[in-house]
C-alpha cells in the first residue's frame, strides 16, 4: 500500500512540475474536465443525451469539410498553425451551430423520433468525416491526429485561449442559471413569466455549441462526448439540488481528467481514452453503489 502511495506522489510530482514536457496538456486536460460537465448538465436535463454524442461527431466533420475545401483550392492553404486551427475552429463552429439549430427547428415542429434524428445525423457525420479525409490531397495523417485530438501538442497560446474561452462559458452559466433553469424545467412557466423562451434557448445553445466545438478541436470527439455525458450522469445519482448537481459533475470531471492524465503518463496509454474509460468505469461504480444503497433503504 505504501509503495503504491509513494507511487502516485511521484507522479503527481512530476506531472507538476514546472519542466514537465506536457504541463500544457494537464492544465487544458483539466480545464475540458471541469467545464464541459456543466454544459452536460443541461443535456442531461433536457433529456438531450443523444445530442452529446451526435454533436462532437458533427463537429469533426465540420473540421474535415473545412479542410477538404482548403483541399480543393476552394479556400487559401494556411501554412502555419495558427491558420489551420482557426480554420479547423471555424469548420468545427459552423456545423455544430447549424445542427443545432436544425435539431431544434425539427423539435419544434414535432415530426419523426427526435433519437432517430440524431443517430442518423450520428452515422452520416462519421461517414462524410472518414470520406472527406481520405480524399483529401493535403494529407490524411495530420488530420486524422487533429481529430482524434491526443491533448499532446498544446501550445501556451491554446492554452491560454481555451481556458478564457471556457472561463466566458463558466461565467454566464453562473449568471443566467435561473434563466436556464427556467426553460429548460418548464417552458410554459417561462412563458408565463415574459421570458423570451427562444432567446434564452438560443443563448443556452449557442454556448453549448461553442464548447463543444473548442473542445473537439482541443481533444477529439471521443473525449468531448466523454466529459459532456459521464459527469453529470454520475452526478445525478447523488445530487439533491442542481447547485449539488452542477459542482458534483464538474468536480468529477476535473478530478477524473487529472487522473487519467496521471494513469494514462505512469502506463504510456492514449490520454483521451484513458479518460473516456475511467469516466464510464467511475458512472458504473456510481450506479452499483446507488442500486445497492436503495436495496438497504428498502430492506
Amino acid at each position: 500500500m505504501i509503495p503504491k502511495f509513494f507511487l502516485i506522489v511521484q507522479t503527481l510530482l512530476e506531472v507538476f512540475d514546472p519542466d514537465f514536457l506536457l504541463h500544457n496538456s494537464v492544465y487544458i486536460s483539466v480545464v475540458f474536465g471541469l467545464t464541459c460537465p456543466l454544459v452536460g448538465v443541461y443535456l442531461v436535463l433536457r433529456r438531450l443525451v443523444f445530442m452529446g454524442v451526435a454533436l462532437p461527431q458533427i463537429s469533426s466533420c465540420g473540421i474535415a469539410f473545412a479542410f477538404a475545401l482548403q483541399g480543393w483550392g476552394l479556400l487559401p492553404h494556411a501554412h502555419e498553425t495558427a491558420g489551420e486551427h482557426t480554420l479547423a475552429f471555424l469548420g468545427s463552429t459552423v456545423f455544430t451551430l447549424a445542427a443545432i439549430v436544425l435539431f431544434s427547428f425539427l423539435a419544434r415542429r414535432g415530426h419523426g423520433s427526435v433519437e432517430a434524428r440524431l443517430g442518423t445525423a450520428y452515422a452520416l457525420a462519421g461517414a462524410w468525416s472518414v470520406l472527406l479525409l481520405v480524399k483529401n490531397p493535403i494529407g490524411e495523417h495530420g488530420l486524422l491526429d487533429l481529430l482524434k485530438g491526443e491533448i499532446i501538442a498544446i501550445s501556451n497560446f491554446e492554452l491560454v485561449l481555451t481556458a478564457a474561452a471556457f472561463s466566458l462559458v463558466a461565467a454566464a452559466l453562473f449568471v443566467f442559471r435561473k434563466e436556464f433553469l427556467l426553460v429548460s424545467f418548464d417552458p410554459d412557466m417561462a412563458i408565463s413569466l415574459k421570458k423570451n423562451v427562444l432567446l434564452w434557448d438560443a443563448g443556452l445553445f449557442l454556448l453549448i455549441g461553442l464548447t463543444i466545438s473548442i473542445s473537439v478541436l482541443g481533444a477529439g470527439p471521443l473525449v468531448t462526448f466523454g466529459f459532456l455525458l459521464f459527469p453529470p450522469l454520475t452526478a445525478r445519482l447523488f445530487a439533491r439540488t442542481m447547485r449539488q448537481f452542477a459542482l458534483l459533475a464538474s468536480a468529477l470531471g476535473g478530478v477524473t481528467a487529472l487522473t487519467g492524465f496521471c494513469l494514462a503518463y505512469r502506463w504510456d496509454l492514449p490520454v483521451g481514452a484513458t479518460d473516456v474509460a475511467l469516466l464510464g468505469a467511475i458512472y458504473a461504480l456510481g450506479a452499483l453503489a446507488r442500486r445497492v444503497a436503495a436495496r438497504w433503504a428498502h430492506a
